[in-house]
């Protein structure tokens, strides 16, 4: 069923038969999809087994009939249980609205609660509200679950023109229909006041792996632009050293905050060093010479089984408990090797 492939050479052991055990069905099947060259009908019967047990029914059994989770509204509250973050999670878990009518309903909810009319997604239903990373989070997370309807499509549009600035007036002009606001997204290339309205790498990296599951042929001139400004400031910095600029909720002493360097599961706003590799290397730039310090960085975790361990995790935050920290861990592995393969069979750009 496994067949050896050279991306794997860099591995200090192949994890694949680990992360192919029938007890954790969400991870088999995630690895049977995207590591394993595996016969169809194994991936689909996988796939029918990881929605009926696991990680993705247990959050489904606990949304509310009308389709949010926690409370009703943005969804954005409680962290991190409330509609927006359930709806990211089941993406992360590869669910799909083909195998349950509940997720179509989760998409539709957060459409009709969370979207604004121009396409911004928000922390409280108001253009104000909105933030890089929580646009690039649900918009790949949506699409992810098989989402089809329009108004995605227009909240990717919409996204590419909030990283160029084009379209978009500045905050002084508050009569403009569309413009950039002083919390929240406050200006093109990523501004947030998170990061005192300079750019901030952790909401770029959420928009480009956005763009990047994008299929190409989706992608307007407008969202092609938007991908070369997210892929030059992303490659502004040597991305194993991630020393961008500083927010305020990251360290005092102008260091990076540390959590680059924990890699978890499942990943939510805070992001790590293997995320902003997956976000370039999903653009075509996994062979990028500028990629190599990070992708030592990410080799050098795995343990002699070639497994990576659990650095960053929401046990007791989150619905379901994805492992501790300090041990090899199924999800964080299948999150590595994801990224070394893709890498691995790409050519040079």
């Amino acid at each position: 069923m496994v067949k050896q492939q050279g991306w794997k050479k860099a591995l200090k052991a192949d994890p694949t038969d680990w992360l192919l055990e029938p007890d954790d069905p969400g991870v088999r099947y995630l690895a049977l999809r995207d590591i394993v060259e595996a016969d169809e009908k194994e991936i689909q019967a996988a796939r029918r087994k990881a929605h009926r047990e696991g990680p993705i029914a247990k959050i489904l059994s606990k949304m509310e009939k009308e389709g949010f989770w926690a409370k009703p509204g943005a969804g954005y509250l409680p962290k991190y249980t409330g509609t927006v973050w359930s709806v990211i999670l089941l993406g992360q878990l590869g669910a799909s609205i083909d195998m349950d009518k509940r997720i179509v309903q989760a998409c539709a909810y957060i459409l009709d609660h969370n979207l604004t009319k121009h396409g911004q997604f928000t922390v409280n239903g108001a253009p104000s509200g909105n933030v890089d990373c929580l646009q690039g989070n649900l918009c790949y997370s949506l699409l992810d679950l098989g989402c089809k309807d329009p108004r995605l499509e227009k909240a990717y549009e919409l996204m590419a023109r909030i990283v160029t600035g084009e379209g978009i007036a500045p905050i002084t002009d508050k009569k403009a229909p569309l413009r950039y606001y002083s919390s929240g997204k406050c200006g093109p290339v990523f501004a947030c006041t998170g990061t005192y309205r300079k750019s901030c790498a952790w909401g770029a990296v959420k928009v480009m792996i956005a763009f990047g599951k994008l299929p190409a042929e989706k992608r307007s001139p407008l969202i092609n632009r938007a991908i070369k400004t997210g892929v030059d400031f992303l490659f502004s910095k040597d991305p194993a050293k991630a020393d961008y600029p500083i927010g305020y909720s990251q360290k005092p002493s102008g260091k990076p905050s540390g959590n680059w360097w924990k890699f978890g599961f499942p990943n939510f706003y805070v992001t790590d060093i293997l995320e902003n590799v997956e976000a370039l290397s999903r653009l075509g730039y996994g062979k990028d010479p500028r990629l190599a310090n990070a992708m030592q960085i990410i080799l050098d975790k795995q343990d002699r089984q070639g497994r990576w361990p659990m650095e960053y995790n929401y046990t007791g935050k989150t619905w379901g408990d994805f492992g501790p920290k300090k041990q090899p861990n199924k999800w964080v592995t299948l999150r590595a090797l994801r990224v070394l393969k893709r890498a691995g069979e790409q050519k040079v750009k």
